[in-house]
């Protein structure tokens, strides 16, 4: 993901060690605890140790900003502009969830890149065209189904292109990352009540936007 001199991929070494723990608040959560102590090594000018939290999280940061940009290689762009901006800016980390805080950064991006492109429009979400990304069919799966859910991501795809970016971001983040209110304001820097509100308004949007393609999520 990251091809600058400067930053390369590393793969996890040793395991913390107590003596790693001393400077750092320890939580309960071991990812949170992992998590950490790659961080602040990290301050201290160990590229090895940021270079672990690419490896850790550079995929589940792709599968979010893909939901949100217009193709796979803005969104790899994007989550590459995190990574460098989140190792910019590691004094800016005031504790909590590293990886809220890389979202939050990604979150940014995805939107910035978003705000940038809207004078050239492209076809949205192209990677749902590729079947690469579903998930293996199971024994229950037939032509029938399998066209249904083909047609049913085409025109999601197609609705979710047509609201606002802060509703798309709002809802993919709600709706398909499982985030709470709290977490998608602090991700996107607004109020709890900005934040349903782009919610509930996206979901009016999206029902006007399919209209009579609504039996397609039924049942």
């Amino acid at each position: 993901m990251l091809d600058s001199p400067g930053l390369r991929y590393a793969v996890w070494r040793d395991p913390p060690t107590v003596e790693d723990l001393r400077s750092t608040p320890v939580p309960d959560d071991p990812v949170q605890r992992r998590d950490l102590i790659l961080l602040e090594r990290a301050r201290d000018g160990d590229l090895d140790a940021f270079n672990d939290l690419v490896v850790l999280y550079q995929d589940q940061l792709f599968a979010l900003v893909v939901r949100m940009v217009p193709d796979r290689d803005q969104a790899s762009d994007c989550v590459q502009e995190a990574f460098f901006s989140a190792f910019r800016n590691l004094t800016s980390f005031r504790g909590g969830s590293v990886k809220s805080w890389l979202n939050r950064i990604c979150v940014n991006a995805a939107m910035d890149t978003q705000r940038a492109r809207k004078r050239r429009p492209v076809q949205p979400y192209p990677e749902l065209d590729d079947d690469s990304w579903q998930p293996p069919a199971g024994s229950e799966a037939d032509p029938e189904r399998t066209a249904m859910l083909a047609e049913r991501t085409r025109v999601l795809s197609g609705a979710l292109a047509g609201i606002t970016d802060d509703q798309r971001a709002a809802i993919v983040l709600y709706d398909v990352e499982g985030y709470d209110y709290a977490e998608i304001a602090e991700m996107t820097g607004v109020s709890l009540g900005t934040v349903k509100s782009r919610i509930h308004r996206g979901r009016l949007a999206l029902r006007d936007l399919l209209g009579d393609r609504m039996e397609l999520f039924r049942g």
